[in-house]
């Protein structure tokens, strides 16, 4: 049963990879989640939507997430980049962020977890183990683990 008191949260999900974003969405919605979820879809956006600029300039309209979801390989900016960059900003470097990328190189597992994410998770191969993956992770994140406020 969710806990009433918990505030909705939001998850920022950054991923360029049209079909893994509709995937993600669908297994978070299989796992009755019922945050809101906002999409980015590559680096440069992740830290537009992050310190409100461009499109994402309204505060109200996109707020600071309680969650990043992030892959590792995208255009422009890349997750490696982005990450490096959240976790350098005093506004942003307590968001938890979770890398869910297809890598499974040693050297991302290393360098992401030097750079202060918070968890590394390597994209399942079928829809229903991505759908187990989402509800651990938001049983996690958002039953168990006490978040810092926004």
């Amino acid at each position: 049963m969710m806990n009433p008191n918990k505030r909705s949260i939001i998850i920022l999900i950054a991923d360029d990879d049209a079909e893994d974003r509709m995937l993600v969405k669908d297994a978070l919605e299989e796992s009755r989640l019922n945050n809101h979820i906002e999409f980015v879809e590559n680096g440069e956006e992740l830290m537009d939507y992050l310190n409100n600029r461009g499109k994402f300039n309204d505060k109200d309209k996109y707020p600071t997430p309680g969650l990043i979801l992030l892959d590792l390989n995208m255009p422009k900016k890349d997750g490696r980049e982005a990450l490096k960059e959240i976790k350098s900003q005093d506004q942003l470097r307590m968001i938890p962020v979770v890398v869910l990328t297809t890598s499974k190189a040693e050297e991302d597992i290393l360098r992401t977890y030097d750079l202060g994410v918070s968890s590394f998770i390597t994209k399942p191969v079928t829809f229903g183990s991505l759908v187990d993956v989402m509800k651990t992770l938001s049983k996690y994140w958002f039953e168990i683990v006490e978040l810092p406020k926004p």
